[in-house]
């Protein structure tokens, strides 16, 4: 059994000058030239690093053969909020290799976003609607390019999986420790903190066409990584040459252009803290964003907050 360590606090809930709550876990920060600049908690934590690193595996998918327009290729890249223009558009990557919704083996979910979700009501989960679907969608479209089957294009011994796999490791230079299974049914690939640090870098200064036209497309069209009201989608409209990725179970990463990099897992696997901690991690490298977190409220009165502690002694 892998060992797992709590880590440092990150962010702390207050109440009327007290602290009420807070959550703890482990962040990397990296300097454009790849050294450290911070770190909190143990950056050798193994993590699954979950919907984050779907832009390699995407990369993967064009390596191997596979051709979309940047909006599509987004979305292969997303974990995206349901919306009709992210199902339409997995129903498109899937039409051009003539598969259909009836070809995915993701697993079957409500709308991620919210605002989607509240609109879908009392429907029943779809694979099509899950937040994985584009990524899925891309898969199968690889496999159909690359001939290779589309049957099991979800077993860790696939084609396409094991190229992924070497990618990964290739970028964070270091081996996977253990390859599980993701929410969404693909194979998850275990690896430290600070490997994920170094492959989400990697990825973003390569001079890889590939990799430049995954992290591009992204930052094109935040809209299709994520979704309309998500933080992912926000931050990349406000931030120029921002990447950014989120994942189940409090993961986040996100790159600057020059390289610099944010990587942070919150040990209890929640998002509440996530705007404040990325406000504040991008203000170590000078950069100044509104966090919009919602306040502590006492009755009407504002009263606490969310803060973060990534702060230098």
């Amino acid at each position: 059994m892998t060992k797992f360590s709590a880590g440092e606090i990150l962010a702390e809930i207050t109440r009327s000058g007290v602290v009420e709550s807070i959550h703890t876990g482990h962040l990397v920060l990296l300097n454009s030239n790849g050294s450290v600049h911070l770190t909190k908690g143990d950056p050798t934590q193994l993590t699954y690093p979950r919907s984050t690193i779907k832009a390699i595996q995407s990369s993967v998918m064009i390596r191997s053969g596979l051709k979309l327009e940047p909006r599509l290729l987004a979305l292969a890249s997303s974990s995206h909020s349901g919306a009709a223009i992210h199902q339409e558009g997995a129903l498109e990557i899937l039409a051009n290799v003539g598969l259909s919704e009836k070809d995915l083996q993701n697993a079957k979910d409500k709308p991620l976003g919210e605002p989607e979700r509240r609109a879908w009501g009392d429907k029943k989960p779809t694979r099509l609607a899950m937040n994985c679907s584009g990524k899925h969608a891309g898969m199968l479209a690889t496999c159909v390019t690359a001939g290779w089957p589309t049957a099991n294009y979800l077993d860790p011994a696939h084609p396409l999986q094991v190229a992924i796999k070497e990618e990964l490791e290739n970028l964070a230079g270091e081996e996977v420790a253990l390859t599980s299974a993701d929410g969404c049914g693909a194979p998850l690939f275990l690896l430290s903190l600070m490997g994920l640090a170094r492959a989400m870098r990697a990825l973003t200064i390569s001079t890889d066409p590939i990799h430049q036209s995954v992290v591009q497309a992204c930052r094109e069209f935040p809209e299709m990584v994520a979704g309309e009201k998500r933080l992912t989608t926000r931050l990349m409209r406000e931030v120029p040459g921002l990447f950014m990725k989120e994942g189940a179970e409090g993961v986040e990463v996100a790159t600057l252009a020059d390289g610099r990099t944010i990587i942070f897992k919150i040990s209890d696997g929640a998002i509440r803290a996530f705007e404040t901690l990325m406000v504040a991690a991008l203000a170590e490298f000078g950069i100044s964003i509104t966090d919009t977190t919602e306040r502590v409220y006492g009755g009407s009165e504002a009263i606490g907050s969310i803060r973060a502690c990534i702060t230098r002694e």
